[in-house]
């Protein structure tokens, strides 16, 4: 039935370039065999390994005709529906699932968090509801805001206090919580508590969560294992109090289907006590510029709370933030912070690789700014930037933000938590979060997206006056670390929103893919204020390469049916695309002066003389790359294709060309040893010499990278095991030898700086190993597939 629809949905109108495809890859231009399919799938869409079989299975899917499924032959018809179908959806089907390490810490992910999440609309007037717990739970969300006040008759409520919010029960938000706390995920949910209440309404909250959620301690599960009994079912609240000992936090897996209290916690030798008020709404400027003069611990209005409550806090004890040097001193991995939006932009932007440093260890809640009364939201990015892992929204408020939100978090199936990069994780690296450099130890990456054509655009909310047309564009945005945020668009396409045709290509540079989203936004041309169409924002590791289409979303994040948009992808090291140069550049660059990765001087004799040793084998390992990628480049100049192709294309177009010219002439793949080579018989065109001549070299460099990428990595990695043995007494060496104030940072952060690059160009180097191995498997099964080989050459090396 999908199918149906999607080809009677598209028989007004076969986009062009859909034709060019199909003719460019069938036999006869008409339609698709499973060896033509089959060479599209590998050569276009980065698929790998791909049978027959598989190939005959997708025409008897989308092939409409009996004849063509019975013959074997993929129509344009059916082409457009495969093309259209999940199969070649741009997001990557194995972020749908959790893909990433759940093990580490819970400081090394960002978590997904609420804001007022009792909240339906503003927090001046807006109702409060149970409702607004089960839709954030269902969306992933892992941490939940309650505001808790004093009620009628004992009975806690959550509402925004002094403000017309309506008010709920906190024992009904507690049961909605243990029905729907894992529907998404079994990771565990975090419980905000913002306490109001008088001592005998915590002792009902305490009561409440425990008898709904019920209590778990590791003694209680080894006395009914010990007694082999079943385990009562209400066993969700974790409240096992952490070692004193404990050097970080646990991590997710640790906490699976458990949830969480963060509150302030009394000293565990007291039975009673005061601490400072949890209370978001007085937090102002003045009071964040006095926290970050020394504010002290206690000051503030006083609430009395109740031990019952407090015993029900294990590892997200809330503490007020005083300074870095401060936490690093004092701060207990169990304990966390909460910053407002002003104060943690201002330590985002004035104290970065502090903050970065700091949210290694520590969680760090971030919440809206009070004077957000409608709401609204602030961008997460900007705190992504710097660790921030509990980066708090209103999921209530729509919008561009909340795509955002949305995107990050299903870059690991929609769990409510995603890994951190390596480089916000590592004890040691540098890394700022706001630096425009490239990044030591990360490769850049570059996104080529070519927009193709759109499909049954709705019109725009409230766009009567304008009539029955619309004008779109398509705004494609990147958003990340700075020097990754950018923004294109395409040309206007006037008075057609049912299949207007774009076909333009953009360019981005991706300096930190882990961290970058790109949001494809729609929009309507008008002179008096564009007007959203729809949107799809998506992480840029989630995004597969080739010919793809996007089902775009509304304003409020729900799919628009049959609206789709048609692009094609190309990325930097990634199978579908190739390394980008500027076409007729490539030997200038060659002859250019390396600019080599090198080490920057500490300050300290012994220490520099160590990390000299590794200049030498980190230029090897540049060479090796560089090499490899200038013939690549070369290679596909001289075969008459762009930057973004790969090899596959390269073989069969050479095929092409050899089986095209006539009189004999043949080419065929041989192997030598483990490495393939193309020899062929005839008089050869110049230009197909010089594409042979290419390839040659191509396949010489990359032996030359496989043989010695071992042995150089081992150099590279002898030298950050040498330098890492400085670290423990780093500070004192430095200070023996007369460094103190910015001087003594400086050469922290440098050595920082080398251990990262020497661990970051070690990785490069067998990234361009397995890249090389790539390049050949290609090679090898293209030319099997378009007859310059056997089968068995693939079995026989490489």
């Amino acid at each position: 039935m999908e199918v149906t629809d999607l080809i009677k949905s598209l028989s007004s109108h076969i986009n062009p370039e859909i034709y060019f495809l199909l003719a460019r890859y069938s036999s006869n231009s008409e339609y698709m065999t499973t060896d033509d399919l089959l060479l599209f799938l590998e050569a276009e869409q980065g698929l790998t390994r791909v049978t027959k079989d598989e190939c005959l299975d997708i025409i008897k899917r989308f092939e409409p005709s009996k004849e063509g499924r019975k013959r074997g032959q993929l129509g344009i018809d059916g082409f457009t529906a495969y093309l259209l179908s999940k199969e070649c959806d741009l997001f990557d089907p194995e972020h749908q699932k959790v893909c990433q390490d759940m093990t580490q810490p819970l400081s090394h992910y960002f978590i997904a968090s609420s804001h007022n999440t009792y909240l339906l609309e503003d927090q001046l007037r807006g109702p409060s509801s149970v409702d607004a717990y089960i839709r954030s739970l269902k969306k992933g969300c892992k941490c939940l805001e309650l505001d808790c006040w004093d009620g009628p008759n004992d009975d806690p409520l959550i509402y925004h206090g002094h403000t017309l919010t309506t008010k709920i029960t906190f024992k009904s938000v507690i049961e909605a919580i243990n029905e729907y706390a894992f529907v998404a995920s079994s990771y565990p949910v975090i419980l905000s508590i913002e306490n109001h209440c008088s001592l005998k309404q915590q002792q009902a909250m305490a009561q409440h969560m425990q008898t709904i959620l019920g209590i778990f301690t590791y003694y209680l599960l080894m006395v009914a294992i010990i007694k082999s009994i079943l385990y009562f079912v209400g066993d969700k609240l974790y409240i096992e109090q952490p070692d004193e000992n404990a050097d970080c936090l646990p991590s997710p897996t640790h906490f699976i289907n458990k949830i969480l209290v963060k509150n302030k916690k009394l000293p565990s030798d007291t039975s009673e006590g005061y601490v400072s008020e949890e209370d978001e709404g007085s937090e102002s400027s003045a009071e964040n510029k006095k926290k970050l003069n020394n504010k002290k611990e206690g000051s503030g209005k006083k609430l009395k709370l109740a031990k019952e409550l407090s015993d029900l806090v294990s590892w997200c004890k809330s503490v007020r933030f005083v300074d870095f040097h401060t936490s690093a001193e004092k701060q207990n991995p169990w304990e966390m912070c909460s910053f407002n939006e002003s104060l943690s932009v201002k330590l985002a932007n004035n104290n970065s690789e502090e903050f970065i440093n700091y949210n290694k260890l520590f969680l760090s809640r971030i919440y809206p700014n009070g004077t957000r009364v409608d709401s609204s939201n602030y961008n997460p990015q900007d705190l992504w930037n710097s660790g921030c892992q509990m980066v708090a929204l209103n999921y209530q408020t729509s919008g561009q933000m909340m795509d955002l939100y949305t995107g990050r978090f299903n870059q690991n199936g929609n769990c409510g938590y995603v890994l951190k990069p390596s480089i916000m994780r590592d004890e040691i690296s540098y890394f700022s979060a706001t630096t425009r450099d490239a990044i030591p130890g990360i490769s850049p990456q570059i996104l080529h997206v070519k927009i193709i054509s759109g499909h049954q655009f709705p019109k725009p909310k409230g766009s009567g006056a304008k009539g029955d047309y619309t004008d779109p564009y398509v705004a494609i945005e990147v958003f990340g670390i700075p020097s990754d945020c950018a923004e294109e668009r395409t040309k206007t396409v006037q008075h057609n929103g049912y299949n207007p045709l774009f076909d333009e290509w953009f360019e981005f540079q991706i300096n930190l893919p882990d961290l970058a989203l790109v949001r494809f936004c729609v929009l309507d041309d008008d002179f008096i204020g564009d007007a959203f169409i729809a949107q799809y924002t998506i992480p840029f590791e989630c995004m597969q390469t080739g010919y793809r289409h996007i089902h775009l979303k509304s304003n409020t994040g729900d799919t628009i049916p049959n609206c789709t948009l048609f692009i094609h992808v190309a990325i930097t090291n990634k199978r579908g695309g190739g390394k980008s140069h500027k076409r007729g550049q490539s030997v200038k660059k060659a002859k250019r002066a390396k600019d080599y990765t090198s080490m920057k001087s500490i300050g300290v004799k012994n220490i520099d003389e160590t990390f000299r040793v590794a200049i030498q084998p980190l230029r090897d390992a540049a060479d090796l790359r560089d090499n490899v990628q200038t013939e690549l480049v070369l290679f596909k100049e001289n075969c008459g294709l762009a930057a973004i192709s790969n090899v596959k294309q390269c073989i069969r177009l050479l095929s092409n060309r050899i089986t095209s010219c006539g009189n004999g002439v043949t080419l065929t793949l041989t192997s030598r040893g483990d490495f393939p080579y193309l020899e062929a018989q005839g008089i050869i065109p110049e230009v197909l010499k010089k594409a042979l001549i290419s390839f040659d070299n191509l396949v010489g460099e990359c032996k030359i990278l496989i043989q010695t990428a071992d042995s150089v990595h081992e150099r590279i990695i002898h030298s950050q095991q040498a330098g890492l043995e400085w670290h423990e007494d780093l500070s004192n060496h430095c200070q023996t030898s007369g460094l103190k104030g910015r001087k003594l940072n400086k050469a922290m952060e440098n050595f920082a700086w080398n251990i990262r690059v020497l661990k970051g160009q070690a990785d490069l180097l067998l990234q361009a190993k397995n890249e090389c191995l790539e390049y050949l498997r290609q090679v090898k099964e293209a030319a099997v597939s378009t007859g310059l080989a056997k089968p068995e050459i693939i079995t026989n090396g490489t």
